[in-house]
C-alpha cells in the first residue's frame, strides 16, 4: 500500500513537472513578442541581452537608407551608448568599398540628434557613431562570409559578450531570399546566445501566389520570429496609437463602435507628387499594391479588430487581424473605381524608354468599398481611397457616426453638428500628427503620458467643423515612423510588424480585385488643380461607381500587350482609342462592315460625310485600301456644306470628292451634295436648297433613317454646321435647314438633329493633341446643346460610337 501510494505521489510530481515546464514554454512563446519583457516602462525597454550589437544595413547607400534608416539607428545609438551595450554599423552595397565608403559617410555625417540632446553631446556621440562605422561590398556569399568572420574576431579579440546581430534589407525584394541564405549559412550567431532580427521592406510579393513564393524561400533560411517585415505606416506615431486609443476610451466607445452608430469609415492617403524617379517600381504595382493592400488595410485592421487584452501581444493581436480578414466580404471588379493621371503615360514612355505605342494601365488612383460580414460592423461601408496628382497631401481615418437628432430652429447646435472621430496621420490643414474627436460625442482620455491636448488655431475647419469643436490631442514630440520601428526592432518587439499569416490573408483578400483590374483602362484625370469632381465616386449597393458617368472609361478590346485599339465609353457611348493611324484603320473597317451589313440586307448603303481636315486620312484609307467596299450600292450625301461655289478648296464636297469619290467606283447618281448654289445664288432661303435636299433624302432613303452619318466637333462644340445659339428646335420636324458659323464662310447647310439622331449609326471622329482639352471637357459636362450642340447627338434607335485618338484622349 505504501509502495502504491509512492508511485502514486510520483506521478503526481511528474505531472506537476511536466506542467510547470509547459507553462514556462508557453511564457516563453508570448514573450517572443516582446523579448524586453512586457511590463517594463517604455524607457527602460530593451534587448533582453546585453553587450555587443552588431547591425548591418544591405543597400546602405540607396534613397530609404540616406532618408530614413541611418537617421534611426543613430538616434537608437544616441540613446543607448553608455546603457549597457555597445555597437558596430555596417553599411553594405554592391559598389566596391573605394566608391562605397564616401557615399555612406557623406550620408552618416548629415545625421542629426534627437531634440533635447545638448551640442558637445552630440559632436561627441556623432563621433563615436562614425568611428563604429564602417561600409562593406556585400556582393557574393564569400563578402558575406567574411563580413561575419571580421564580425566573429572583433568580438573574440576584445572580449565582447554578443547581445544580437540586426539585418535590414533596404533592397529590391527579388534579392531578399538570396541575402537571407548568406546570412542563415555565413552570419548566424552562435545557438543559446544573441538573437538574429532581419528587417525586410515591403513590398512583400505583389500578389497571393508570389507571396507564398517569396514567403516559403525565406523560411528556408529564417524562422518567423527573425523576420521583422516592416510597414512604416504602422510606425506613424497617430497609427500605433489606434489600439491604444480605443482600449483607454473603452467605455465610450463600447456602446458606439458598432453598426447601430457608425455611419462609414474613410481611410485615406492623398498625395500631391507625381511617380517621377520611381516608374521602374511604380508601374509594375500601381497605387493599390504601393499603398492601399499595405498601409490603409493596416489602419482599417486596426480600427475593426477586437482590441486585444495585452496590446503588445503580437499573437493576440496577429490573431484579431485574421478574424478581420476572414469576415471580409470577396472584392469583385465593382468594388473600386480606378484612375490615372494624364501625363503618367508620357512619363512612363521617357523613364522607361518605352516607345510612343506603349500604353500602361497602371492606375495612380483607386477608391475602394469594403463590407465586412462581422456582426458588428455588418452593412457599414469602409472605404479606402488613395491617389497621385491630388489637391493636398494628407493622410487620415476618419470614423462617422450617425446622428439621428432632427434640430428645428437652431441648426448650430452642437447636437446637430457631425459626430467624428479622425485619426490625422499628418500633414494637410494640420501639419501634426493627431486624434480628434468631436465634442458632441465624449472627451477622451489621453491615449499615453507623452500626448498633450491642442487648444492653438480654433478657427480653422476640418471635415465641416472648426476646430474648436473637437478635442484634440497630438504627441508631445513628433517622431519619424522609421526611427519609431528600429526602435521596436532594438527592443525585439513585433506586434508593429507583418506576421506570415496576416500578410498572406492580406494578399488573399486582395488578389481578386488586383486581377479583375488588370486589363481595365484606368480614368484619366488632369491632377490637381483641375481635377474638380472627376474622381468623385458613390456607394450602389456594396459596389462604387463614379458620380460623373460622361466621362472617358476604356477597356481593352482584346487582352494583348499592345493595346493598339481599345474600346470604352465616353459620355455615356460606345468609344474606339488608337493611336492615329490604327484608328483611321478601324473607322475604316467598321464602316465598311456596316456598308456590307445593309447591301446584305438588301437595301442601299446610305452614308452622310462631314468635311475638315480630320477625315481626310479615312477618306484615303477608304480608296486605297477596301477594294472590295460595295460602292455600286452606296449612296454618299453631304451631312454639311458651306455656302461656298462647290469647284472651291473651302467646299466640302470638294474635299470629298478630291480625297474620295474621283478615287471609288461609285455610280454618278448616288452621289448627292448639298445644293447651296442655285439660280446663281449662295444658299438664298427663297430658292429652297434645303426644302430640295430634304426631299431627296425622304425620297430615296427608307424612313429617312440614313444608314451612317460621320461627324466630327469643333472647339466650341459645333458638329456638322450646328453652331451654339443657333436655335434650331424652333424648325420642327426639318432634316436640312441653312444655318450662321460664327467665321466665314458664315453662311452653311447642314442636316438637322433630326436627321442626324434618326440615323441608324453615328460615329464623331476627334482626332489631335489641340482637341485634348475639349475632349476633356466633354467629357464633365451635362447634355447642353445650346452651349455645346455635339451633347444632342443621341441617335433615337441607332448606336452612336466616338473614335477618339490617344493624342486628344491623353494629350500625348
Amino acid at each position: 500500500m505504501y509502495r502504491a501510494a509512492e508511485r502514486d505521489w510520483g506521478w503526481i510530481m511528474w505531472k506537476v513537472m511536466w506542467g510547470l515546464l509547459l507553462l514556462v514554454v508557453l511564457l516563453a512563446c508570448g514573450v517572443s513578442c516582446d523579448e524586453g519583457g512586457q511590463d517594463q516602462d517604455e524607457e527602460q525597454k530593451g534587448p533582453s541581452r546585453r553587450g555587443h550589437i552588431t547591425i548591418v544595413v544591405v543597400g546602405a547607400t540607396g534613397d530609404l537608407a540616406k532618408k530614413y534608416l541611418w537617421q534611426g539607428f543613430f538616434h537608437q545609438y544616441v540613446s543607448r551608448v553608455g546603457k549597457g551595450h555597445s555597437f558596430s554599423f555596417y553599411g553594405g552595397g554592391l559598389s566596391p568599398d573605394e566608391q562605397g565608403t564616401p557615399r555612406l559617410f557623406e550620408i552618416l555625417k548629415s545625421q542629426t540628434c534627437p531634440a533635447g540632446v545638448s551640442e558637445e553631446r552630440c559632436a561627441l556621440v556623432k563621433e563615436q557613431f562614425l568611428r563604429l562605422s564602417q561600409y562593406r561590398q556585400l556582393r557574393s556569399a564569400e563578402d558575406y562570409q567574411a563580413l561575419c568572420q571580421h564580425v566573429e574576431t572583433q568580438l573574440r579579440q576584445e572580449g565582447m559578450v554578443e547581445a544580437g546581430r540586426l539585418f535590414y534589407l533596404s533592397v529590391p525584394p527579388t534579392a531578399y531570399a538570396d541575402i537571407a541564405e548568406r546570412v542563415n549559412q555565413s552570419c548566424r550567431p552562435p545557438p543559446r546566445g544573441a538573437w538574429l532580427r532581419v528587417v525586410l521592406e515591403k513590398p512583400f510579393g505583389h500578389d497571393l501566389s508570389s507571396a507564398q513564393e517569396l514567403g516559403t524561400r525565406l523560411a528556408k533560411s529564417l524562422r518567423e520570429e527573425e523576420m521583422y517585415r516592416i510597414d512604416h505606416y504602422l510606425g506613424k506615431q497617430v497609427v500605433s496609437q489606434i489600439l491604444p486609443f480605443r482600449k483607454e476610451n473603452s467605455k465610450f466607445l463600447q456602446p458606439i463602435w458598432n453598426k447601430h452608430h457608425i455611419d462609414r469609415v474613410d481611410i485615406v492617403l492623398k498625395e500631391t507628387l507625381d511617380a517621377k524617379g520611381r516608374l521602374s517600381f511604380y508601374d509594375q504595382y500601381g497605387v493599390i499594391r504601393d499603398v492601399i493592400q499595405n498601409h490603409l488595410t493596416e489602419v482599417m485592421t486596426l480600427l475593426t479588430m477586437s482590441v486585444p487584452k495585452n496590446l503588445t501581444d503580437c499573437n493576440e493581436i496577429n490573431r484579431n487581424k485574421l478574424r478581420v480578414f476572414s469576415s471580409l466580404h470577396r472584392l469583385e471588379k465593382g468594388s473600386a473605381v480606378i484612375g490615372q493621371y494624364q501625363t503618367y503615360n508620357s512619363e512612363v514612355q521617357l523613364e522607361l524608354n518605352k516607345t510612343k505605342d506603349h500604353f500602361s494601365l497602371t492606375p495612380t488612383f483607386a477608391g475602394i468599398a469594403i463590407h465586412t460580414t462581422m456582426p458588428q460592423y455588418e452593412g457599414v461601408p469602409i472605404f479606402l481611397v488613395s491617389g497621385k496628382r491630388l489637391d493636398e497631401r494628407v493622410g487620415y481615418a476618419r470614423v462617422t457616426f450617425k446622428n439621428n437628432v432632427f434640430c428645428v430652429e437652431d441648426q448650430s447646435s452642437v447636437t446637430c453638428k457631425p459626430k467624428q472621430i479622425i485619426f490625422y496621420i499628418g500633414h494637410g490643414l494640420l501639419q501634426y500628427p493627431a486624434i480628434l474627436v468631436s465634442k458632441n460625442l465624449f472627451k477622451p482620455a489621453l491615449v499615453n503620458s507623452g500626448w498633450k491636448e491642442v487648444t492653438e488655431n480654433q478657427d480653422k475647419l476640418l471635415f465641416g467643423l472648426p476646430l474648436s469643436e473637437y478635442y484634440i490631442q497630438t504627441p508631445m514630440v513628433q517622431r519619424e515612423a522609421y526611427t519609431e520601428l528600429i526602435s521596436q526592432v532594438f527592443r525585439g518587439r513585433r506586434d508593429h510588424f507583418l506576421s506570415s499569416d496576416s500578410l498572406l490573408a492580406s494578399w488573399k483578400f486582395w488578389t481578386p480585385l488586383l486581377k479583375s483590374q488588370e486589363h481595365t483602362f484606368p480614368r484619366p484625370y488632369p491632377g490637381s488643380p483641375s481635377n474638380a469632381n472627376l474622381l468623385d465616386f458613390q456607394l450602389q449597393g456594396r459596389e462604387v461607381r463614379f458620380t460623373t458617368e460622361a466621362l472617358v472609361n476604356v477597356i481593352p478590346q482584346e487582352r494583348t500587350e499592345s493595346f493598339q485599339v481599345m474600346h470604352g465609353k465616353y459620355r455615356g457611348a460606345d468609344m474606339v482609342s488608337a493611336w492615329p493611324e490604327e484608328l483611321v484603320e478601324r473607322l475604316a473597317h467598321d464602316i465598311e462592315e456596316a456598308a456590307e451589313e445593309a447591301v446584305l440586307g438588301g437595301a442601299p448603303f446610305h452614308m452622310a460625310l462631314s468635311g475638315g481636315s480630320s477625315p481626310l486620312a479615312l477618306f484615303k484609307r477608304l480608296a486605297q485600301h477596301h477594294h472590295a467596299f460595295p460602292w455600286w450600292n452606296t449612296h454618299v450625301w453631304l451631312a454639311d456644306e458651306r455656302c461656298v461655289p462647290p469647284t472651291e478648296d473651302e467646299s466640302n464636297f470638294r474635299t470629298v470628292h478630291d480625297h474620295l469619290l474621283r478615287h471609288v467606283r461609285l455610280p454618278y447618281f448616288n452621289i448627292h451634295p448639298m445644293p447651296v448654289e442655285l439660280n446663281q445664288r449662295l444658299c438664298v432661303e427663297e430658292d429652297g436648297g434645303a426644302g430640295a435636299y430634304e426631299r431627296d433624302i425622304a425620297r430615296l432613303v427608307n424612313a429617312s433613317s440614313l444608314s451612317y452619318v460621320l461627324l466630327g466637333v469643333g472647339f466650341d462644340g459645333h458638329t456638322a454646321s450646328l453652331f451654339p445659339g443657333n436655335r434650331l428646335e424652333a424648325r420642327g420636324e426639318r432634316l436640312v435647314t441653312l444655318t450662321e458659323s460664327p467665321v466665314k464662310p458664315h453662311q452653311r447647310m447642314s442636316l438637322t438633329f433630326g436627321a442626324i439622331n434618326r440615323a441608324q449609326r453615328v460615329s464623331v471622329l476627334v482626332m489631335g493633341k489641340g482637341k485634348h482639352e475639349l475632349v476633356t471637357q466633354l467629357s464633365r459636362i451635362k447634355d447642353t446643346p445650346d452651349r455645346w450642340p455635339i451633347t444632342k447627338i443621341q441617335p433615337e434607335n441607332g448606336r452612336l460610337v466616338w473614335y477618339i485618338d490617344y493624342e486628344a484622349l491623353l494629350g500625348q
